[in-house]
């Protein structure tokens, strides 16, 4: 029995990872501490751009607009204090960070009209318009950046939280791989307590040093930050309230995990009833308002897009043309929303003759599902690769957007012949119109393997939200300029 090992062997032997990281409370606070740096340089920045717009840097008795433009860090940074932007619970992950940001902006802006208004004094406007969007503005970027430094560092084992997981050798796996897959999120399985007879010595490489007993143990001898309790009958209420009450003492702290699939954010909300803290489930919101938003932006960034493009269209389809004189189109019956069938145009990348040559290369597939994806397509022409690299050939799908056979962001457009093979929870993907890019684009490409390529399919149709299509669209830049995962 596992059970029966000590923590600190395990260790020792190497059972047990060592993680590259410094303890919590040191990277954490050093992290917060260059945050607030970037928050008041921006700040700075801002009130020096708003004086210099507004005033010229010269103009008599503006002065006071630039003793404010060097006060302005400090303000700031109590405003973003204040809206709780130094919470360590959101730290490199998460909106939360962002929109309390944001919100700092907005509190900011009104309680300098308020003032304003209440005690008569007269402000220039243009300062405050120039000086309070600007900063928001500048610090979201910046904090923006500064993250995906940190997320590069966390790809590297460090400013990692240690997690001990607690639950059924199934979805310990389950955690426990996804927590390998995306490190961005900051937590490390270092170790596992099962629940129930059974206990294996080690669970897809994580080793397994306690059950339900002694978990607090565990906790303190590996010095964990967070213990994950995931779903499972033999937690009862009374036990993970004496979980809670213990890792208090210790300063860890406790995450339970619902029995819920890639359900998250805005659907799922906490309302007390009969004095029991229950997670309420919403449904996703296919129709209505927010949809009529959505297709009116899909639209008009169409639109815009395809009038801004024309240019870049004209040269690549005369590229195409020259190449071997074949068609500049590529149509291609695929299946939409609700499984309706629509025509999908893409610029040709592979020869006139593709789809007759398939057959012979269906032996050489790579992809471990219903797709075929070879990364030395025989079949895919010189332009063709540069175009599929940068993800030029998809700009046709713009049309796709315009008419409304398609939208921005969404699934995957899938082929016929693909959806034949759906199952019940691979057709939930259908529900909404399939998208020029989605969380597969941002998240690997061609390099997913199949069921990844659904579940994240399936995610976004589960936790829709115009702020999620704007995250998407933001992020698709930096993989198209990559080119990872395009074959």
């Amino acid at each position: 029995m596992a059970e029966n090992l000590r923590v600190s062997d395990l260790v020792e032997v190497g059972q047990v990872p060592r993680l590259n990281t410094r303890s919590l409370k040191a990277w954490t606070g050093t992290y917060l501490r260059q945050v607030a740096v970037i928050d008041a340089c921006c700040a700075l920045a801002a009130g020096l751009l708003a004086y210099w717009v507004r005033f010229g840097g010269t103009s008599t008795g503006a002065q006071i607009y630039f003793w404010l433009g060097i006060a302005l860090p400090g303000i700031w940074l109590v405003t973003l204090s204040l809206a709780g932007a130094y919470d360590t619970r959101f730290i490199g992950v998460g909106t939360d960070e962002f929109r309390r940001v944001l919100n700092a902006g907005v509190c900011l802006t009104a309680v300098v009209a308020i003032l304003a208004y209440a005690t008569k004094i007269d402000v220039a406007r243009g300062y405050v318009v120039v000086a309070l969007p600007s900063v928001t503005v500048f610090d979201l970027v910046a904090r923006f950046r500064f993250r995906k430094r940190l997320h590069l560092r966390r790809a590297r084992g460090y400013c990692m939280r240690k997690a001990v997981i607690v639950g059924h050798p199934d979805v310990i796996a389950e955690l426990s791989a996804a927590l390998r897959r995306d490190t961005h999120h900051g937590l490390r399985a270092v170790a596992a307590c099962v629940l129930g007879p059974d206990q294996p010595d080690t669970i897809d490489d994580l080793p397994v040093v306690g059950g339900l007993g002694n978990i607090v143990d565990v906790v303190q001898r590996l010095e964990a930050d967070i213990v994950a309790v995931l779903a499972c009958p033999e937690m009862s209420g009374a036990r993970l309230r004496d979980l809670a009450w213990a890792l208090e003492k210790t300063n860890t702290d406790l995450c339970v995990a619902p029995a819920l699939l890639d359900v998250a954010g805005p659907r799922t909300t906490i309302r007390p009833t009969a004095g029991l803290p229950l997670l309420h489930l919403d449904h996703p919101e296919f129709n209505g308002t927010r949809r009529l938003v959505k297709a009116a932006f899909d639209r008009a960034v169409a639109a815009l897009a395809l009038l801004l493009l024309l240019p870049l269209l004209a040269v690549v389809a005369l590229a195409i043309k020259l190449g071997d004189g074949g068609p500049v189109l590529f149509r291609q019956v695929r299946v939409g929303k609700d499984g309706r069938p629509f025509t999908l145009y893409k610029f040709r990348s592979m020869v006139t003759d593709a789809e007759k040559m398939l057959v012979d290369l269906t032996k050489h597939n790579e992809s471990d599902g219903v797709l075929f994806k070879i990364r030395k397509d025989p079949r895919i022409t010189r332009v063709g690769s540069f175009l599929r690299r940068y993800s030029l050939d998809e700009l046709p799908q713009l049309i796709n957007v315009l008419i409304g056979t398609m939208s921005l962001v969404g699934p995957r457009p899938a082929l016929p012949s693909e959806t034949e093979t759906y199952g019940d929870h691979v057709r939930r993907r259908l529900a909404v119109k399939p998208g020029i890019t989605g969380l597969w684009q941002v998240n690997g490409r061609s390099d997913l393997p199949w069921d990844e390529a659904v579940r994240l399919d399936v995610r976004y149709v589960e936790n829709w939200s115009f702020v999620l299509d704007l995250q998407i669209l933001w992020k698709t830049w930096a993989a198209v300029m990559h080119g990872s995962g395009a074959y």
